[in-house]
């Protein structure tokens, strides 16, 4: 026994820079696609692993060490271009100065005009959504009027409590196998739920991908509380206008222009009033240029598309008005630019958590 303990306090400790995994394993410890890591090793020479005989690329522990500091500081708005170059021990302390940075601005949480309705289905989602410290990250949390252990669970509940449409079905699933869309869809068609968010922890390619092209907002679990709140506040600002009617729902002899009926009537009438602007010029511009981080290019259009319309909104308000009827145009116009303006910042959320980016 002796002996036994001897040798193995002798043996050396493991290199860190021997080629161990393989760029599926390190995607995975990540957080990451592959296909990103990809683009990180060829387009940006960010990480250099060695290619095995069978023409397999392998990465050492040390490779992962900086892929893993490199998938954190891009999910945090900081673009791959300008961290290529550097070395783990620079990236780490970037990391440091933004951890630090972070912690002492205590950003204030996401602004919600409205609460919106919401069923859970996952009891450590529920929870998590639950914790004071999730809760002060909302500016009004949602309703969450049902939380559930599984799907079918959730099924029997809509048909026993019946009642009115959901805003927002989110389910949190451990894992997602190719039977998840129809299991999926039927708790969505019995809740009446407007969008489905699905966050998952390991997920099978086929079916990620066949949830999303059923509509659901699919994205691996955010570990941050913060990056959390702000997916799914982006689901409840869609519906700063939303009424309990399904879009498309008319009242007899009303016309049909393709909104929701507060909606419209928020644009004809001017009832409503527009929330200001969340995102400024610079912001966005700075956001915008994060999308070489990125294969997507739908960062830099979305905040692109969001200054263009924030600037007609702005110019609509200032119009030299001639008479009252130019004034009342002018006044419509303005609020058809605001609300285009916040489906577009909701929009934006969508992208960034989607990305992986930083919000402005």
């Amino acid at each position: 026994m002796a002996h036994s303990v001897q040798n193995s306090k002798m043996q050396p400790p493991l290199d860190p820079t021997l080629p161990t995994f393989r760029s599926g394993a390190v995607a995975r410890m990540a957080g990451m696609p592959v296909s990103t890591l990809r683009i990180w090793e060829q387009r940006y020479q960010a990480i250099g692993p060695s290619t095995a005989p069978s023409g397999h690329r392998l990465y050492s522990a040390a490779d992962v060490e900086r892929v893993i500091v490199l998938r954190q500081l891009t999910q945090h708005g900081h673009a791959i271009g300008s961290l290529a170059t550097l070395n783990v021990e620079q990236l780490q302390d970037l990391a440091q100065t933004r951890a630090s940075a972070e912690t002492a601005s205590n950003a204030k949480p996401p602004m919600l005009s409205v609460s919106f309705r919401i069923v859970v289905v996952g009891s450590a989602m529920a929870q998590r959504l639950r914790l004071p410290a999730v809760l002060d990250r909302w500016a009004k949390p949602p309703q969450i009027v049902g939380a559930y252990d599984s799907l079918d669970e959730a099924v029997q509940a809509a048909d026993a409590l019946g009642g009115a449409p959901i805003d927002l079905l989110v389910w949190r699933a451990s894992s997602l196998q190719d039977d998840a869309v129809a299991h999926l869809m039927a708790t969505r068609d019995a809740w009446h739920a407007r969008e489905v968010a699905v966050a998952y922890r390991f997920a099978v390619p086929t079916a990620r991908d066949a949830l999303v092209s059923a509509g659901a907002s699919v994205v691996r679990e955010p570990a941050d509380d913060g990056a959390l709140v702000a997916w799914l506040s982006s689901f409840g600002s869609a519906h700063v206008f939303a009424g309990s009617a399904p879009i498309g729902a008319r009242n007899s002899g009303e016309p049909d222009h393709g909104i929701d009926r507060h909606l419209f009537d928020a644009l004809t009438q001017g009832t409503s009033a527009l929330p200001t602007p969340r995102f400024d010029d610079t912001a966005l511009t700075r956001f915008a240029s994060l999308s070489s981080s990125v294969a997507c290019e739908c960062p830099s259009h979305v905040a692109e598309l969001l200054m263009q319309i924030a600037s007609f909104e702005s110019y609509s308000a200032s119009c030299a008005n001639r008479n009252l009827a130019d004034a009342e145009l002018h006044g419509y116009l303005q609020r058809v630019a605001g609300t285009a303006r916040l489906l577009f910042e909701a929009a934006l959320e969508r992208v960034a958590v989607a990305e992986g980016l930083a919000l402005p």
